[in-house]
C-alpha cells in the first residue's frame, strides 16, 4: 500500500559529498569574515555600495581585533618579557617547555611564516548520528633553523586553523644544519641521515650536495623550506597519502638532527645554570608584585 511516503538512503559517496560541501561553506564563511574586517586600498569595505530600501537595518561598523597586551602567566614568559632571556637558543639549551605562543611571537614575529598543509573533515559516530568536525594541519618556521607542526580539530574551519597555529608555535624545535662534503660556505643541508616515523609512514632525510635543491614530496618540501634546509634528498615509504603522518614523520626526522653530538661538540663544557635558578630573585619580585 503506497501512502505517498518516500524513504531515502544515504550512501558513502553522498556522505563524502555532503562533507565536502560543509568544508566549502566553512571556507567561504571564513573568507567573508576576513574581507569584512580588511578594507581595500580606497578605504571602503569590500562588498560594494551601501544597500538601501525598506527593511534595511544599519549594521554596526566592524573593526579588526586589536592585539591585547601580553601578560605572561608562566615563569619562562615573565623572564622573556623582562629581557632576561634574549633568544630561543637559551630556552632550547635548558630544555624548558614553551607553554605560551606569545614567546615565539616575541622572538620570531617578523620572520615567522605559517602555512596550512591540509583541512579535512573528521566524523564521530554518536547516538544522535554522525558529528562532523574539521581537522587543520599547520606548519610554522622562520627559514633559519626553527620549524614546528600543529594539528587541531574544531567545529569550524577558522577555529581549527587558529588552534593549529597556536599548537605549532608551542611545539617549535631547532634544526641543525650541516655539509655534504667539504666545509665550504654556510651549512646548507642536514648533518647526517635521519629518519622519522609516524604510523606506517617513514621519512628519511639524506644530505645532498650544494645546488641539488629539495628532492622531496609536496608536504616534506614545505617543512624543509620552513626549516631553512636548502639541499636534501628524501626517501619515504608506507601510506604516504596520509598527509598528517607524512608531516609528522618529517617533523620528527628534523627533530633528530640535534639528538647526537658532532666531533666539534665532543669537548666537555660546563652546563650553564637554568634561567629559573639564575634569576630566582627576579621571579620572586615579579610574584610578589
Amino acid at each position: 500500500m503506497n501512502l505517498g511516503v518516500t524513504f531515502y538512503s544515504t550512501s558513502a559517496s553522498e556522505k563524502n559529498a555532503h562533507a565536502r560541501y560543509l568544508i566549502k561553506c566553512q571556507v567561504l564563511q571564513f573568507q567573508e569574515q576576513v574581507k569584512a574586517v580588511n578594507p581595500d586600498a580606497t578605504g571602503r569595505r569590500v562588498g560594494g555600495g551601501r544597500p538601501t530600501g525598506p527593511g534595511f537595518r544599519r549594521r554596526k561598523p566592524q573593526f579588526a581585533p586589536q592585539e591585547q597586551e601580553w601578560k605572561p602567566i608562566t615563569k619562562l614568559g615573565r623572564l622573556v618579557q623582562g629581557g632576561q632571556i634574549s633568544s630561543l637558543e637559551q630556552i632550547f639549551l635548558s630544555s624548558l617547555p614553551i607553554k605560551e605562543p606569545q614567546i615565539i611571537d616575541y622572538f620570531l614575529k617578523d620572520v615567522l611564516k605559517e602555512q596550512t598543509l591540509r583541512i579535512q573533515p573528521v566524523q564521530k559516530q554518536t547516538h544522535a548520528g554522525q558529528r562532523t568536525r574539521f581537522m587543520a594541519i599547520v606548519a610554522c618556521g622562520d627559514r633559519n633553523g626553527h620549524v614546528s607542526l600543529g594539528v587541531k580539530v574544531a567545529s569550524e574551519v577558522a577555529g581549527a586553523i587558529r588552534g593549529a597555529g597556536i599548537q605549532a608555535k608551542i611545539s617549535m624545535i631547532p634544526v641543525k644544519f650541516g655539509y655534504w662534503g667539504n666545509k665550504i660556505g654556510e651549512p646548507h643541508t642536514v648533518p647526517c641521515k635521519v629518519t622519522g616515523k609516524c604510523g606506517s609512514v617513514s621519512v628519511r632525510l639524506i644530505p645532498a650536495p650544494r645546488g641539488a635543491g629539495l628532492v622531496a614530496g609536496p608536504v616534506p618540501k614545505i617543512l624543509l623550506e620552513l626549516a631553512g634546509v636548502e639541499d636534501c634528498f628524501t626517501s619515504s615509504k608506507g601510506n604516504t597519502s596520509t598527509v598528517c603522518n607524512v608531516a609528522r614523520a618529517t617533523y620528527l626526522a628534523l627533530k633528530k638532527t640535534y639528538e647526537y653530538l658532532t666531533p666539534d661538540q665532543w669537548p666537555e663544557r660546563a652546563l650553564p645554570p637554568s634561567p629559573f635558578q639564575k634569576y630566582t630573585d627576579v621571579l620572586s619580585r615579579i610574584d610578589v608584585n
